[in-house]
């Protein structure tokens, strides 16, 4: 019997089953491990007691790729994939990518776009009384009227534009599990209206719920759809949430508050589930997002940082869900006694590496906070920053037989750090690797106040710290940072300000990140609609091709063919005046390089 659940009848009746409870289809290729949202779901059901089977990246051109596994006896349930398809096929500037981390031999073209529409359409063709429940990222962040950037313009919530009977958001273990098992009992899924992380449609408004702008409203005023926004976020705190209710012309979309965080003994019982940890023995071609994760090792869920433009706390949610210890221990035994195993561990982390451990330290554990960042614009005095749990997770998974070495690369929060000393000072000695990404995103306090990042001075005390710390250590390492540009906010003027810091600070980038606006942001609200949610002030929107490459470009100056397309686009945008404060931080930056080369050659010729 295959130790990965069925992707095909045979593989089902080798079970000895003959029919499946739910087929969950996908748009990542089948890799059968935690880090990935529809196999961890498949396995968390079938541990449950359902028959579960998964239809990986089906052609979606007919029905009949999505017949494979036959007619389900409860749901299908749809995901587009670990990244919105949307995401995964265009660049920020709407190009066309030619790869897609998630499919074999990273071949571009195995999912379409708009995936969960798409998979919905070809399900109820092939099987139209069979209900059909939307989930993963694409469809979470859709589930209410929401900016789409590819169509520049407001789309009305995924579940009426896919047809689908249901939407589960977040990470839906909870309650995907209680929906399978109240229809198994006999409930009708269209009579399933109070479960926790579920949208559906009605024409009757529940009761005590918060009435949105309509549809039509925030699609005609921009106005409006900040205020939308702004009331939906303040509804992200499950333990006080309320629903949330949106008019779609003559219907209602129905958002229940998301589900509660898992205490550890639920996330452990997850990460316990008989994963084989490796793709599905079929594909032939090495997956580039299995390569990338196979010798890391999560943590823990959830982000308290809240970031303008990431999804990571309204999709995970802020409140910190920490593995034991011993769960972490067992998962890294069953890593070391893998063939491919070299001693290893590339990374051991979370959405932020330094919050595993951490939480709310509040009288009542933070379910009355509103605050979408424990973080910004300080932080929170309720904050429990308490790093002991971490440094001790770090020296017994280092310690463990097996192991070489264990780097952290996951990203790091550096404002937070100020609050560990025993953690930062462990990472920095022992779990660096040479280079740590650090992801400051800008360093012009104005932009990073709309950001919701820390700004300037708190990364420029861990710099220092860093650099110490290492040269304490005897260890040759370099912070490689994370930058953005086009965020909103951000103009050239600021972009030529955060190339002088680096300069100043001996930081050279290579790679750049533009921002993309994606649905259910702070950002994305700020790129739609040009003002900030936080103060409903204008803010400057970079839209045209022309600054989005200049700001990018800008970073990148120290590289020839870069400069070369800078100094044009300055010059035809009349601003030529920031060419000599280019060229003098290039100099500068330059005399810095020399006398570091220089420097330590003399020590090593008079040894």
């Amino acid at each position: 019997m295959s130790r990965h659940l069925p992707i095909t009848l045979d593989e089902a009746r080798g079970r000895g089953w003959h029919e499946l409870d739910i087929i969950l289809v996908t748009g990542d290729a089948y890799i059968d491990h935690p880090a990935f949202g529809v196999p961890l779901l498949g396995r968390w059901l079938e541990a449950h007691g359902f028959r579960v089977g998964i239809i990986a990246q089906p052609d979606w051109r007919s029905k009949e790729a999505f017949m494979a596994l036959g007619r389900p006896r409860l749901f299908f349930g749809v995901s587009a994939g670990a990244m919105d398809s949307m995401v995964a096929h265009y660049t920020p500037r709407k190009k066309l990518r030619h790869d897609d981390a998630y499919t074999p031999g990273g071949k571009h073209g195995a999912r379409p776009n708009r995936a969960a529409l798409i998979y919905t359409s070809r399900l109820k063709e092939a099987y139209r009384d069979v209900p059909v429940v939307l989930g993963g990222i694409e469809a979470s962040l859709r589930r209410l009227a929401h900016y789409d950037y590819w169509d520049d313009k407001v789309r009305r919530s995924i579940l009426l534009d896919a047809k689908a009977d249901l939407l589960v958001y977040g990470m839906a273990e909870q309650s995907l599990l209680e929906l399978a098992r109240r229809m198994k009992a006999g409930e009708a899924l269209e009579q399933i209206r109070d479960l926790r992380g579920t949208a559906f449609i009605t024409r009757q408004p529940p009761e005590d719920a918060v009435l949105l702008p309509s549809f039509e409203q925030v699609g005609s005023s921009k106005e409006t759809y900040l205020e939308a926004f702004r009331q939906a976020e303040h509804e992200q705190n499950p333990y006080c949430a309320k629903a949330l209710v949106q008019g779609h012309a003559e219907r209602l979309v129905v958002c229940n508050p998301s589900a509660l965080p898992l205490v550890t003994a639920e996330l452990d019982a997850v990460y316990a589930l008989p994963f084989s940890r490796e793709p599905h023995p079929s594909y032939r071609e090495t997956i580039p997002a299995f390569e990338q994760i196979k010798t890391s090792l999560t943590s823990h869920r959830g982000c308290y940082g809240g970031c303008s433009f990431c999804a990571i706390s309204s999709h995970q949610g802020k409140f910190i869900q920490s593995r034991s210890m011993a769960s972490v221990s067992a998962e890294l035994q069953l890593l070391v006694k893998k063939p491919w195993f070299r001693g290893t561990i590339s990374d051991l982390g979370g959405p932020t590496a330094n919050m595993y451990g951490t939480g709310c330290g509040a009288s009542d554990g933070g379910h009355r906070c509103r605050r979408p960042s424990c973080l910004h614009p300080r932080p929170c005095p309720s904050l429990k920053a308490d790093d002991r749990s971490a440094v001790q997770l770090l020296g017994k998974a280092s310690g463990s037989a097996g192991v070489r070495t264990l780097t952290v690369t996951s990203g790091i929060r550096n404002d937070l750090l100020e609050l560990q000393p025993d953690y930062c000072k462990t990472l920095i000695e022992q779990h660096v690797g040479g280079l740590l990404k650090v992801a400051p995103e800008h360093l012009v306090d104005q932009v990073t106040m709309l950001m919701r990042k820390p700004g300037k001075a708190a990364f420029i005390r861990f710099l220092e710290r860093f650099r110490d710390e290492s040269r304490k250590a005897g260890k040759v390492q370099t912070v490689v940072p994370y930058l953005m540009s086009g965020h909103p906010g951000c103009r050239v003027d600021e972009m030529v300000l955060l190339l002088k810091e680096l300069q100043r600070l001996k930081l050279k980038v290579e790679q750049v990140q533009e921002f993309t606006p994606t649905p259910g942001t702070a950002a994305t609200c700020m790129y739609y609609t040009g003002m900030d949610p936080d103060s409903g002030k204008p803010v400057f929107v970079a839209r045209t091709d022309r600054e989005k490459i200049l700001q990018k470009s800008i970073l990148l100056w120290h590289l020839p063919e870069e400069r070369q397309r800078v100094v044009k686009l300055l010059k035809e945008l009349g601003r030529a005046d920031l060419l000599k404060l280019l060229d003098e931080g290039q100099q500068s930056g330059e005399r810095q390089h020399h006398q570091q080369r220089k420097g330590p050659q003399k020590k090593r010729t008079a040894r």
